[in-house]
């Protein structure tokens, strides 16, 4: 059911689990503080705030001990809709965060994934992007379809090279080849240690190519790695263009986060 769903995830991906590929992780009272030097980022995260917490205080902390590190110039505090904190959102604001775009958070067991893959249709294939060629060429595909700068997209890539040359167990990045052979749908698999899950991220299909099941597909054969390696459940945080696909995937709606975004002046 949903609530067995919301309780896993609630259980084993909030906390440490989220940061655990962080530079530096510091705790402030229930908070779990991840710092990204490299990137230039801060990730605030929690399982859950207790009603009589002072949040006014509790944010000013947290905020002061991750843009203490002065090469983080973006925080994201993760909100979800589940979770009861009455006017958190109205004092995230007063402490200078926006609110982004909201995100469903999609989850499943990977056999019910597994169940609804259509397979591929003629002409495309699957490729583990298993070297530093192909994870640059998966991400360059991504970024052109997310409309992401050279910039980014070039510093995106040198980072999961990074990543995959320290700690190649960590994630797979796949890639289907259309029938030119040119890379048309690509995404990421993150295992996350410690948990019963996979999350998979990064899905990106150029448009001439939608419509012929290559995101589920892609997302099957992502299901088909983590069962392998002896996980239970896959879970996302999708935008509505994804939301629909990873439902027919066989993934179940849980909750709704919504970045809240501090950026440095």
């Amino acid at each position: 059911t949903n609530d067995a769903l919301l309780t896993l995830y609630d259980e084993q991906l909030r906390t440490h689990a989220e940061v655990a590929d962080a530079d530096r992780v510091d705790r402030v009272g229930p908070l779990w503080l991840g710092t990204y030097s490299e990137r230039g980022r801060g990730l605030i995260t929690y399982q859950s705030i207790p009603a009589d917490q002072d949040l006014d205080d509790l944010i000013t902390a947290a905020l002061d001990s991750v843009t203490s590190d002065p090469a983080v110039t973006e925080v994201e505090w993760k909100t979800r809709l589940h979770d009861d904190i009455p006017h958190l959102a109205a004092m995230l604001r007063s402490h200078g965060f926006h609110l982004d775009e909201p995100e469903t958070v999609v989850v499943g067991p990977l056999e019910a994934v597994l169940a609804a893959d259509p397979g591929l249709p003629t002409g495309y294939r699957l490729e583990l992007a298993d070297g530093p060629g192909l994870i640059r060429e998966a991400e360059e595909q991504a970024g052109a379809v997310f409309g992401h700068s050279a910039d980014r997209i070039e510093g995106t890539a040198h980072q999961l090279i990074q990543r995959h040359e320290a700690n190649p167990e960590s994630f797979e990045m796949w890639l289907v080849r259309g029938p030119e052979g040119d890379a048309v749908c690509s995404g990421r698999i993150e295992f996350v240690d410690g948990t019963d899950f996979v999350g998979v991220w990064g899905g990106a299909c150029q448009p001439g190519h939608r419509g012929r099941g290559l995101y589920r597909a892609l997302t099957g054969e992502r299901a088909r790695s983590a069962l392998a390696r002896g996980k239970k459940y896959l879970h996302s945080d999708c935008t509505e263009d994804s939301r629909p696909i990873l439902q027919r995937a066989g993934l179940q709606a849980v909750t709704v986060t919504v970045p809240a975004v501090w950026t440095r002046a």
